[in-house]
């Protein structure tokens, strides 16, 4: 019988209020976020951790003082392992959960999974679209960590799935329920698929996430078939923080253009997958007041896919096609790149060395 861990990559937060300042160091004292040399870049985490602190416990205080993200990921984990166990087959597959940037994080998660002793590890981050500083990052760390816990199985990392129909067939069906409660409202509806933003620097040093947000939203709206053909909506970006340029265009921009356009809006969060700070303060508390100051005339926010059937059905298609694919070390559920050439960071090109 053949063993296999599954880890599931996500980014992690605070448990508690007095969590938050030291999730916020590590936020900014991983290179892949601030790309200063150490100790400039210890240093400037501190700073940064120091000064957001406050305003972030502020926020989480809006969810009981602590991130709901483990939970909700833990409800994925759980999910996607009885999908796997009731596939039938032969082998023993256990999942597991590294995040980032606070607890369970790689180390604790990587001694774990060599406990198990699995005869292979596969690597699935809860981030349907690449990014050097999501799974890039989550992949470079865990594979210190497995190191230095002496974990020697063979290990496949699943960049990206921006097209799983698992995924979209999900987001897709949500998104449907809350078009048809926008149907009943006076107004036209505009539909704005919300995705964390990053310095618009990574996007042109080759990151791919950009690229991959579109063509998840692209696939969702082309499952909503002839109801597609009528659909106004655009990808927007959220979250900017700090003096940098970041792409666009900005979501809170979005939302006050459809309130001086006198459109309703029916937001999307199209690169989240579970329900976190992002979703329910910024979307769900901090934007609707922007919506309705700005007088759009409804606002409708579209829940993450959570541990969907269709989602979980999905990723428990993508480890099976990983596993069954012996060939590559890295590569996406669609094929090896995925990304065009001009995406020279992307994780499969730089596997192969090209």
């Amino acid at each position: 019988m053949t063993k296999t861990a599954v880890v599931l990559f996500n980014l992690g937060g605070p448990d508690r209020p007095e969590a938050v300042r030291p999730f916020l160091f590590n936020l900014f004292n991983d290179p892949a976020i601030i790309g200063l040399p150490q100790p400039f870049r210890w240093l400037l985490a501190q700073l940064i951790s120091r000064r957001r602190a406050p305003i972030a416990r502020a926020i989480y205080d809006n969810l009981g003082g602590g991130s709901p993200l483990l939970p909700n990921t833990e409800a994925q984990a759980a999910a996607l392992e009885k999908a796997l166990g009731e596939g039938g087959g032969a082998d023993t597959v256990k999942v597991f959960i590294a995040m980032r940037y606070w607890h369970p994080m790689s180390d604790a998660t990587a001694r774990a999974v060599r406990d198990f002793g699995p005869d292979r590890v596969l690597l699935l981050p809860l981030y349907p679209q690449f990014s050097t500083t999501t799974t890039g990052s989550s992949t470079k760390d865990w594979l210190r960590a497995a190191r230095a816990a002496g974990l020697r199985a063979p290990t496949r990392v699943l960049c990206c799935y921006p097209r799983d129909s698992g995924f979209v067939a999900e987001s897709a069906a949500l998104l449907a329920k809350a078009l048809d409660e926008a149907a009943s409202k006076a107004s036209r509806t505009r539909v704005l698929f919300s995705a964390h933003g990053l310095p618009k620097k990574i996007v042109d040093g080759g990151d791919p996430y950009q690229w991959q947000v579109e063509q998840s939203t692209a696939a969702v709206v082309a499952a909503l078939g002839e109801r597609a053909q009528r659909l106004d909506w655009l990808v927007c970006y959220q979250s900017r923080v700090g003096p940098l340029e970041w792409i666009g265009p900005a979501t809170e921009d979005e939302i006050r253009r459809a309130g001086e356009e006198g459109v309703g809006v029916v937001l999307v969060p199209i690169a989240f997958v579970s329900e976190h700070s992002e979703t329910l303060v910024e979307l769900d508390i901090e934007y609707r007041e922007l919506a309705e100051e700005a007088a759009v005339p409804f606002y409708i926010r579209v829940p993450t896919v959570g541990a969907g059937a269709s989602f979980v059905a999905g990723l428990a298609g993508l480890v099976c096609r990983a596993l069954a694919d012996k060939d590559a070390a890295t590569a996406p559920v669609e094929g090896s790149p995925l990304c065009p050439a001009a995406f020279g960071r992307c994780a499969c090109r730089a596997a192969a060395g090209s």
